[in-house]
């Protein structure tokens, strides 16, 4: 928790004072769909496009998935991230608009002083530590479930997750990562989703085409999501 805490000590120093009233101002009221980096976010994402879903949320990017939405020229609104996915597209969205929200935690205080003089647009903190004035504690544990708990706490209208399958096979966007973490952190995420979803008022529904069952987040089809939105 020392180096937690570090990161986050780093991050409040580096990073500018934005007014996280723009998240809120992007998220309340409205639709979001928040792609996550599991195998599923392809095939998600290409039936999203095809419907036109993407003009009619709001977009959330977990981490690495920025790259798969830049692929299809979606630019996010919102990248949630600690810095080990595809640092290049990172980048890119932010300067592209995309409001970046990085996560400071013990193992990202390299990337975070690598990284951070290249995010010229937007940037909020999150950490699981103690917060500061500049970077908060929203909850969750992994970018996936932190995603679904920063909207969650500024009252979108509900919340559809893709690409979060939360199985055992991992997507192509994630990133680096040690297997052995990697899996115990779906698990605890997964966990995470599914403790908020039992308490909020917020509806949060689950377009993944494949994956594991999340608790509490009903699952629904692209055709009935397309008569929602």
């Amino acid at each position: 928790m020392a180096e937690d805490r570090k990161a986050t000590i780093i991050l409040d120093k580096i990073i500018k004072n934005d007014d996280i009233a723009r998240v809120k101002a992007l998220i309340e009221g409205r639709p979001v769909m928040i792609y996550g980096c599991g195998p599923s976010l392809e095939n998600d994402l290409n039936k999203i496009w095809e419907a036109g879903l993407h003009n009619r949320f709001i977009n959330v990017a977990v981490d690495g998935a920025v790259k798969a939405l830049l692929e299809y020229n979606i630019v996010p609104h919102i990248n949630v991230t600690d810095l080990d996915g595809d640092i290049a597209s990172i980048v890119k969205a932010n300067q592209l608009g995309s409001l970046t929200m990085v996560h400071a935690h013990s193992q990202s205080i390299r990337t975070i002083l690598k990284v951070m003089p290249y995010l010229k647009g937007s940037v909020f903190g999150t950490t699981h530590s103690q917060p500061t004035e500049k970077v908060l504690n929203f909850g969750g544990f992994t970018d996936g479930d932190r995603a679904v708990y920063i909207v969650e706490h500024f009252k979108p209208a509900y919340i559809v997750l893709a690409g979060m399958d939360f199985g055992s096979v991992i997507g192509v966007y994630s990133g680096t990562f040690d297997p052995i973490r990697k899996h115990r952190g779906l698990m605890v995420g997964r966990m995470e989703i599914e403790e908020l979803a039992a308490h909020t008022k917020t509806r949060i529904f689950n377009v993944t085409s494949a994956g594991e069952n999340i608790r509490h987040v009903k699952p629904i089809t692209f055709d009935k999501l397309k008569q929602m939105a």
